[in-house]
Parts: structure tokens; C-alpha cells; sequence
């Protein structure tokens, strides 16, 4: 069955003068317009395909790749506000729909924000929503420590900053395990601290205990290598020197420093870290 709003790999079918007519195994069709067919084809080959509705909306692929896709969320950009809504650039010619009932604040032109698409299924069309909290769900969530996650910063609170964790749950991540400067919309990497038992996650942009010593001392070797060999960093740093440097807390500085110095990597002298 082809999937509107997801890529689909479909085969080749036959050629028009409007383009490719592709199939999936159900015998569903689905038109490839001439500007998006490949310049060598041929029938029966498999081609992979995102899978909308077009300005006249009907059913079409192309081979462009959207900023999101069905019941995942971006930080997109307003091409322009009409009367129905905020028109979102995700990648398409036909820009995504935020009609104004699926905004949380009135959406501006040239702004960006964080958005979720789905599939209307009155209109079958797809379409954002700012509303992003009512996407979202920490029912079953279920993690163990420093399992890694993939995350999409959403807003800042007075705690931290909130996250979407894996495309579906909502997560934390407190000011006090943040070492660099993040902002919303930023794709990063992440480790989950703990699950709570009301379901709340918090999250880590750094492994948490013994798995934090290995990445924290390649960071540390990598940043050595950067500076021909030399940090003017020590037990005496400030956390705010380290910070800046490094991204890390003081006490991971301290574990990663005592990794490479076992390995014979370093030299700690008066001045910083000299790499052996």
C-alpha cells in the first residue's frame, strides 16, 4: 500500500509524456512527473519516492527529500501567511499547511518553528500543527540508563530544556548536565538519565557514569589534537574555563584527564595537558 506522507520504494510501471507511473505489489499507482524522473530508468526498476498530494491535490511522488515526514516534527521555516494559515518550507513545492486552529501562537512569516506533520483524515491532506504536546506521549515509555536517544529541542523552561526523545516521547534535560549551548530546533544526540515513575524522562547530552569515561577522554584527546598538542587546562580550571573549551563539567574533565593519563596519552605539567 503507498504511504502518503512517508517514502515508499515503488517500481517503475510504464512511461507517459507526463511522467513515470510507479506500483506497489497491491497494484496502486502513483505518477513520478517528468521533473523528477531519473535520466536513466528503466521499467520494472525500483525507484524510492516520497508520496503526496500535489497542489491540485492529487496523489504524486517525487524524489525530494522533505525537512519531515508523517508523525515526525522539524523546526521549520514560514514561507508565508495566508488566510487558512502559516505555509511551512519543508523541502516540497507545495509548502505544508499549519491552518490557525493547529497554532499555539500566531505564526509569523520568515520565523521558524517546531512542527508536527499528520495526515488529516477528513481532508487526507497532510498538515502541521504547533501543537506539538498532543503528539506526543510518555505512556510505555520504557529506557534503561544511558540508553541513547535521538532528540529535537523544543522550548526552554526555568528547569532546563524540554526535548522531544525519539520522535514520540517528551524529555528534560536539566541546565545542570547542559555544557554547551543548544537551541531549539538543534538535532542532538542523547542518554537517558531516568525514567520516572510518573513517566517524565530525563536526559543527558553526555553517558552517565562508567560509559561516560570513554567519550569524555576522546573529547578531550580529540580537542588535544586540534591544538597541537596542548590545553592550558588543570585541576585549577575554573568549570567555566572547561565548559567553554570543552563542553564538559568539571568532575568529566577530571575522569577523561585520568583515562588518558593511565593510557600514557598525556603530560600533566603547571601550565595544562601536553599530549605524549
Amino acid at each position: 500500500m503507498i504511504k502518503l506522507g512517508n517514502h515508499n520504494t515503488l517500481k517503475v510501471l510504464r512511461s507517459t509524456s507526463v511522467g513515470l507511473f510507479l506500483g506497489d505489489d497491491e497494484g496502486t499507482e502513483i505518477l513520478l512527473p517528468n521533473k523528477y524522473v531519473p535520466e536513466d530508468f528503466e521499467i520494472d526498476m525500483e525507484l524510492e519516492v516520497f508520496c503526496y498530494l500535489d497542489n491540485s491535490e492529487r496523489p504524486v511522488a517525487t524524489t525530494f527529500t522533505p525537512y519531515v515526514t508523517r508523525n515526525g516534527f522539524a523546526f521549520l521555516k514560514v514561507a508565508e501567511v495566508g488566510t487558512y494559515g502559516a505555509f511551512m518550507d519543508w523541502g516540497l513545492e507545495k509548502h505544508l499547511l499549519v491552518p490557525f486552529r493547529e497554532q499555539t501562537q500566531r505564526m509569523e512569516a520568515g520565523k521558524k518553528y517546531v512542527v508536527h506533520c499528520y495526515l488529516d483524515e477528513e481532508s487526507m491532506r497532510l498538515t502541521g500543527s504547533s501543537r506539538v504536546e498532543k503528539f506526543l506521549t510518555n505512556s510505555g515509555a520504557d529506557y534503561e540508563t544511558n540508553a541513547e536517544v535521538d532528540l529535537l529541542v523544543l522550548r526552554k523552561t526555568p528547569l532546563g530544556w524540554e526535548v522531544i526523545v525519539d520522535n514520540k516521547h517528551k524529555g528534560l534535560i536539566f541546565d545542570s548536565d547542559i555544557f554547551k549551548p543548544i537551541s531549539i530546533g538543534d538535532r542532538l544526540k542523547g542518554f537517558v538519565k531516568n525514567v520516572r515513575d510518573d513517566h517524565k524522562i530525563d536526559v543527558s547530552l553526555q553517558p552517565i557514569g562508567a560509559k561516560m569515561l570513554e567519550p569524555t577522554a576522546k573529547i578531550i584527546y580529540d580537542k588535544l589534537q586540534e591544538n597541537n598538542g596542548f590545553l592550558p587546562l588543570h585541576d585549577k580550571s575554573s568549570p567555566e574555563e572547561i565548559q567553554k573549551t570543552l563542553h564538559l563539567s568539571k568532575k568529566a574533565f577530571k575522569k577523561g584527564v585520568g583515562i588518558l593519563y593511565r593510557q600514557r596519552k598525556i603530560n600533566i605539567q603547571d601550565d595544562g595537558i601536553h599530549l605524549l
